[in-house]
């Protein structure tokens, strides 16, 4: 059986506040139906790029894990510590130099944003103190800063955190 080959828009971003830039382009790879490479057998969910990495989610291995595939070796890379079966994962970001993950989560009826230390294969919370719903994590291309969407009271709002897990005070009026 073939599988479409996947087509990603690939943009180099300079940082969580001042923008993307650069140009699209397509990158393709083969289909691997053992789940090792960028294309499988199962869904493939939330890509984002940032230079030469891509973080996805997919539920190849039978729960929805965060992946990432580094374009220049062709290969999955491992992310020991990270996924867990009890845990659903969710519009994961990457940092330029892949060092910092950060994904949504679901665990038992709630929702928080986590953020993943390659160096140190440790997770964490950041939204522990945040009694609010919490999705759609992105993170800055130096991994300093982390920007979500969070719910309180039925309103939808952004919130920015530096990566240690304390709210940064982002002036409201740009003047």
């Amino acid at each position: 059986m073939t599988k479409p080959i996947t087509f990603i828009p690939i943009f180099a971003c300079a940082g969580l506040l001042t923008g993307c830039f650069g140009y699209p382009r397509l990158v393709s790879y083969p289909f691997d139906p053992g789940g090792r490479s960028l294309n499988s057998l199962a869904s493939e969910l939330s890509p984002q790029s940032s230079g030469r990495y891509i973080v996805l989610t997919s539920d190849r291995r039978g729960s929805q894990d965060v992946y990432l595939f580094d374009t220049l070796t062709r290969n999955l890379m491992d992310l020991p510590g990270l996924n867990a079966f009890d845990t659903i994962a969710s519009h994961p970001g990457v940092s330029e130099d892949a060092r910092y993950i950060v994904f949504a989560a679901s665990r038992q009826g709630r929702s928080a944003i986590f953020i993943y230390d390659r160096d140190t294969r440790q997770s964490r919370n950041l939204t522990t103190n945040l009694q609010a719903e919490v999705r759609n994590p992105t993170i800055s291309a130096d991994g300093t800063r982390i920007a979500f969407e969070f719910s309180n009271n039925g309103q939808w709002d952004i919130a920015v955190y530096d990566r240690n897990g304390q709210p940064l005070n982002i002036p409201q009026d740009p003047r």
